[in-house]
């Protein structure tokens, strides 16, 4: 089943709902005629209607009743009240998407009437220039062809996989804030260049492409990143002076240990909520 031919909704309408608009609009997917969001900023409803040519409602409940995929895009600690607002509206037509990080579906079932087809998804921040790396949950009482909708819809924005909601707090702690890390090894390699002699700009430049184009190099190769560590480095050479440093510094546990406190943080959050 393909997300052709429907009406998708947005329940908020920040950075992660308009990137979604943006690359479904970019992979013609969906006609902005075909596209509704609702948000409680007016203005922020106004600027998307301006440059995308979507449609837009002031009503949650109205906006489910138009919409056959409806995306709730909003912030955790408001999706329960989201959902109560929602839930005398909506019946087994619409599949409800949603992208609160750290909220578990059970949790998300419990605000809505029984037999609601709700699919629990985690995208990052790198959807906002569509390579996002997006984790889809799976679930029970979806209609056949709702999974690959879903797939659709977020591969609009980058990669997708598809795992069991177990891992979904595994996933929050390395895709999810794994920008955050990701930047401080930038910001890391360009105060390096610095301290050498370069100025700040060029350094940036040089750290930032470096971190893209190794991250390319291996996705189109398949090659293993310990593979493309030996390309770099010859014998005695520069390579391993500075990956002796990095061993030194403890990088590998330190990066592994982020992912683990992370996912234990994500836990408790899901069992606090």
């Amino acid at each position: 089943m393909s997300i052709k031919g429907k009406t998708v909704g947005f329940v908020g309408a920040g950075n992660m709902g308009e990137a979604l608009i943006k690359g479904l609009l970019t992979a013609g997917l969906v006609p902005s005629a075909a596209i509704v969001a609702t948000d409680v900023r007016a203005e922020r409803l106004g600027q998307l209607e301006r440059q995308y040519g979507i449609q837009t409602c002031a009503d949650v409940r109205q906006l489910c009743g138009r919409a056959d995929v409806v995306v709730l895009a909003v912030k955790p600690q408001v999706m329960t009240a989201v959902l109560r607002e929602i839930a005398p509206g909506v019946t087994a037509r619409t599949l409800l998407v949603s992208i609160a990080a750290g909220v578990p579906t059970a949790r998300l079932r419990a605000e809505l009437p029984a037999g609601v087809r709700l699919v629990r998804v985690m995208p990052n921040t790198a959807a906002l220039v569509l390579e996002a790396a997006t984790a889809i949950a799976k679930a029970d009482g979806l209609h056949a062809g709702d999974l690959e909708t879903v797939q659709e819809i977020f591969g609009a924005v980058g990669k997708v996989v598809v795992l069991d909601e177990e891992l979904m707090d595994a996933v929050t702690a390395l895709s999810g804030s794994g920008p955050a890390y990701v930047a401080l090894v930038i910001e890391a390699l360009a105060d390096g260049g610095v301290s050498m002699g370069l100025d700040r700009a060029t350094a940036m430049t040089l750290a930032v492409q470096t971190v893209l184009g190794t991250a390319r190099l291996l996705l189109e190769t398949g090659l293993h990143p310990g593979q493309l560590k030996d390309m770099v480095a010859s014998p005695g050479g520069t390579t391993m002076a500075g990956v002796a440093a990095l061993e030194d510094g403890g990088l590998r546990p330190a990066l592994i240990g982020a992912i683990e406190r992370a996912t234990r943080r994500s836990q408790e959050l899901g069992r606090s909520g």
